[in-house]
């Protein structure tokens, strides 16, 4: 019988990032039991509401997701829907389903995650019929194309593939058919920190060079060349967790700059203190409300060491480069 291989330092490093996938869902799962939005399928893949989390972690997820939903929710309307999405990283996000509940769906949205994820999340969608009946009811036939670690169907497809693993990822989109004639939407939440600068730089620059109509929206770390971000660093690192890219989160000018360099026409970058600040006040008084926050500033700091960037191809001409309201 063949012996079986060691696990080396970059398996390690790859399930330490994998586990992050869990983190996002926990604290989601955790701030929306608290009230602060409304995600009616994240208990289908997290059961346990879990232990509670910091007042500044909840309101940083929220500024995170209602960042995120304005600006997805801008790009759909600008194109009517007639578009298509592409979540890289995707983990157990429920983007998919509030759309759907929402009636702002793409033509198609597809989802890229380790196999070993998506397979989790196929079986999650299988067995639970408030994941599975939005697919089924969009699809026109009796039934989907599946296996262990993709799902096909006429609105919704998700995809095992290593986004480091270039030629892969492009050959599997390509096999349910993504269409690059179409305004495509790419969204990234702390994923491109995972790869190598010249990792990302690669995907970002395909994604310009295929898709003449398109908009990139990347969430991740930002200023963490200062005390702050390295403490963020360091506690990363003790979970093996190794942040290859974050060479590109130095600032928001290093974060438009791998867009930029790419070929990407307009750029803007945003710090979350300043999303935050822009987001409705009259929910932002609601949701700190929830919770009394002892530390303002601990939150402030947080805020500022995240970042929403987007970058914007617009050969229709849809004005996606004004997609956020003055």
């Amino acid at each position: 019988m063949a012996s079986k291989q060691p696990f080396t330092d970059s398996d390690i490093a790859d399930e330490a990032v994998r586990a992050t996938c869990d983190d996002a869902s926990i604290c989601k799962r955790f701030a929306t039991s608290k009230g602060y939005w409304t995600d009616l399928y994240v208990q289908y893949f997290v059961r346990q509401v879990g232990e509670r989390k910091a007042p500044e972690i909840n309101r940083g997820y929220y500024g995170r997701v209602k960042g995120m939903n304005l600006l997805i929710d801008a790009f759909l309307k600008k194109t009517q829907c007639d578009c298509q999405v592409v979540n890289l990283g995707a983990g157990l996000d429920t983007t998919f389903w509030r759309l759907k509940v929402e009636n702002i769906m793409p033509k198609k949205f597809f989802e890229v995650d380790f196999p070993m994820i998506v397979a989790r999340k196929i079986h999650h969608i299988k067995t639970k019929p408030p994941l599975s009946k939005p697919l089924i009811e969009t699809h026109s036939t009796d039934s989907l194309l599946l296996d262990g670690h993709s799902l096909d169907s006429d609105r919704y497809c998700i995809i095992g593939a290593d986004l480091r693993d270039f030629p892969t990822l492009e050959e599997k989109l390509k096999k349910f058919q993504i269409n690059p004639e179409l305004p495509t939407l790419f969204l990234s939440e702390c994923v491109l920190v995972y790869m190598t600068a010249e990792q990302s730089s690669k995907l970002v620059h395909w994604v310009a060079d295929t898709f003449p109509t398109a908009m990139f929206i990347n969430y991740e770390q930002v200023n963490m060349n200062d005390r702050f971000g390295e403490i963020m660093i360091e506690n990363l690192q003790r979970r093996q967790c190794n942040l290859a890219g974050v060479d590109l989160c130095q600032s928001l000018d290093s974060q438009k700059e791998r867009f930029l360099s790419a070929g990407w026409k307009s750029v803007n970058a945003l710090d979350m203190m300043t999303v935050y600040s822009m987001l409705p006040q009259e929910d932002v008084a609601r949701i700190e409300r929830l919770e009394f926050l002892d530390e303002k500033e601990l939150l402030q700091q947080l805020l500022q060491h995240y970042c929403i960037c987007w970058a914007v191809k617009d050969k229709l001409n849809l004005g996606e480069a004004s997609i956020l309201p003055n």
